[in-house]
């Protein structure tokens, strides 16, 4: 399954540590966004490492599930290709 996940967290340290722990399970989109492809196993263990990095008073993480269909159809602009997975994303 596909996952984006986009995180607001204002402490560098955390924020760095998120960013750093996520790029072992997906690509960066954005600063603070990541498209990810995990198992259900590797995002239970995701979700556990967001809860490990950020302080739930003061950040926010979301996870939202892209179906096969919404993630065939990811438009992606500028110098930034999307990887394998979504190969039938129009990249311009």
């Amino acid at each position: 399954m596909r996952y984006l996940i986009c995180y607001d967290i204002s402490d560098n340290r955390r924020r760095n540590r998120l960013a750093k722990f996520l790029l072992d399970y997906g690509q960066r989109a954005q600063y603070s966004v990541f498209e990810c492809d995990l198992t259900k196993k590797a995002l239970d263990t995701v979700i556990v490492g967001i809860v490990e990095c950020i302080n739930p008073d003061e950040d926010s993480v979301r996870v939202y599930s892209l179906c096969a269909g919404c993630a065939g159809v990811i438009q992606a602009f500028g110098p930034q290709r999307l990887r394998e997975p979504f190969s039938a994303a129009i990249v311009v």
